[in-house]
């Protein structure tokens, strides 16, 4: 099997046991969860078999240690995650509004995972993917750019491939040099896993098939376009396929996209026929959001199987 890499961040995720505005006073909170957007990514394709890697800082304190016993009881190789001892783990507090949007407070860049240390096990992690999957809520300093792009294009030039999810605010691409990097990233991109507007963020054309068109005349090979409740569609230069999603009872969505875009990566890594890993993909973000904590819902290809008897919503 194809072995991937995954540069970003490694955190914990304390959640409010009741919605309301923010944190402005005390309040119950449920938690440490183990978390980032790169780790339950990781998570989720080590629970399919997929040899997996993550590179990333951890503190000396037990929200580090939470997060790499979970992912090494996973599958998940964590010998390029450094343990700094001058920096805590990344944190991410998260209270639900009443309308179902978030506020998070987040201490990433001052963290473990917010710099690099590029250590001889990091860089014999990086020398031995075959494919990296770029996200964009990694992509939080000039370092962390480069070292992604920088291995995407060692990756593929030693035949190997490359998926992007870009997870960006448009106002992030405002950043300077942000939109410049990101188009270099989508032309290094074989599998591109949009979600929503996300679509159109990097292409001249604003509709969806007039970017659909652009991006895979720019040769990215397949696009997966993640469309929440409007389920999933797939296209490539044959043609278009569509999932609908599964008829579940929400708990809470963090991570359902990452829980999504791995099992759909790893499965297309593997020659799995798209309509297939689409389906399947659709089924582990439907299981994520059933469960409380955003690596709490990854599941392992029997029990994803197993999910497409369950009834689905009509497109």
């Amino acid at each position: 099997m194809q072995k991937i890499v995954v540069i970003g961040e490694i955190l914990v995720e304390i959640m409010a046991d009741f919605p309301g505005e923010g944190f402005s006073e005390p309040m119950a909170l449920t938690g440490p969860f183990p978390s980032g957007a790169p780790a339950i990514f990781a998570d989720q394709a080590a629970r399919l078999g997929q040899p997996v890697a993550i590179v990333s800082g951890v503190g000396v304190d037990d929200f580090g240690r939470l997060n790499t016993a979970r992912l090494a009881r996973d599958g998940v190789d964590i010998s390029a995650v450094w343990v700094d001892p001058d920096r805590p783990t990344g944190t991410a507090f998260v209270r639900y509004r009443p309308d179902g949007g978030r506020v998070f407070v987040f201490n990433i860049r001052h963290s473990a995972c917010g710099r690099i240390a590029v250590s001889d096990a990091v860089r014999a992690v990086l020398d031995g993917a075959t494919h990296i999957h770029v996200m964009g809520s990694s992509l939080s300093s000039a370092e962390f750019i480069a070292l992604n792009l920088d291995t995407a294009e060692a990756i593929r030039a030693r035949g190997g491939t490359v998926s992007f999810d870009p997870n960006l605010r448009p106002e992030i691409l405002d950043a300077p040099g942000m939109r410049a990097a990101m188009g270099r990233i989508l032309a290094l991109t074989d599998l591109f896993l949009p979600s929503g507007e996300e679509l159109t963020l990097l292409t001249r054309s604003r509709d969806a098939t007039g970017a659909i068109k652009e991006l895979l005349a720019g040769g990215i090979r397949a696009i997966v376009h993640k469309r929440g409740a409007a389920g999933a569609s797939y296209h490539d230069a044959t043609g278009s396929l569509r999932a609908a999603p599964f008829a579940v009872r929400e708990v809470d969505p963090t991570g359902a996209g990452d829980c999504f875009g791995a099992t759909f990566t790893a499965l297309w890594l593997r020659g799995t026929p798209p309509q297939e890993a689409l389906d399947l993909a659709a089924a582990a973000g439907a299981l994520a959001v059933t469960r409380r904590g955003p690596m709490e819902g990854v599941s392992d290809l029997p029990t994803l199987r197993a999910m497409l008897a369950q009834p689905r919503k009509e497109l």
